[in-house]
């Protein structure tokens, strides 16, 4: 069941939304899966019209040193990094869906395809270089996600901190 996400603000920039999964996960596009990890992070990424050429890195390196892995005392303590996890990173422009005063969302403040494109692939690149070990969907196509969340812990991150 497609999960809903509240109404982004119009001035928002990328955008991120990060759950912890504690079992296979995978992405299937056109009956093949393109990315598949066990424990680690699901990383809904959207790209926002406004970002800068420093906005993948940065959001980048804050999701791989995240701390909503619990440590030995059962707190939030430990990143991905800490963990040994994986992220599968996935595309996804409806973040920026707004739908305030309409049935229909807008989707004006997401980037166009060249440009989410370019940012979505400098995210993965970074998460990389940072030691995490990153597995994709495919930009622009339909796809099958399923996870199971851990917890549920799902984190909304915002590269102009709003929230």
């Amino acid at each position: 069941m497609p999960r809903q996400i509240a109404p982004r603000q119009a001035d928002a920039v990328d955008s991120t939304n990060v759950e912890r999964i504690f079992k296979d996960w995978d992405v299937v596009v056109d009956g093949c899966v393109t990315g598949e990890i066990e424990a680690g992070l699901l990383v809904l990424v959207a790209v926002g019209r406004n970002d800068s050429a420093a906005t993948p890195a940065s959001m980048a390196e804050k999701i791989a040193h995240l701390r909503i892995f619990n440590d030995d005392q059962g707190k939030m303590n430990r990143s991905v990094l800490d963990t040994g996890g994986a992220v599968l990173a996935v595309s996804q422009f409806t973040l920026y869906g707004d739908a305030r005063g309409q049935r229909r969302p807008s989707f004006v403040q997401a980037a166009p395809p060249d440009q989410g494109k370019a940012g979505y692939d400098e995210f993965v690149r970074a998460l990389q270089s940072l030691g995490v070990r990153v597995e994709t969907g495919v930009f622009q196509a339909h796809m099958s996600v399923e996870l199971t969340n851990d917890g549920p812990v799902t984190i909304l991150l915002d590269s102009e901190k709003l929230f």
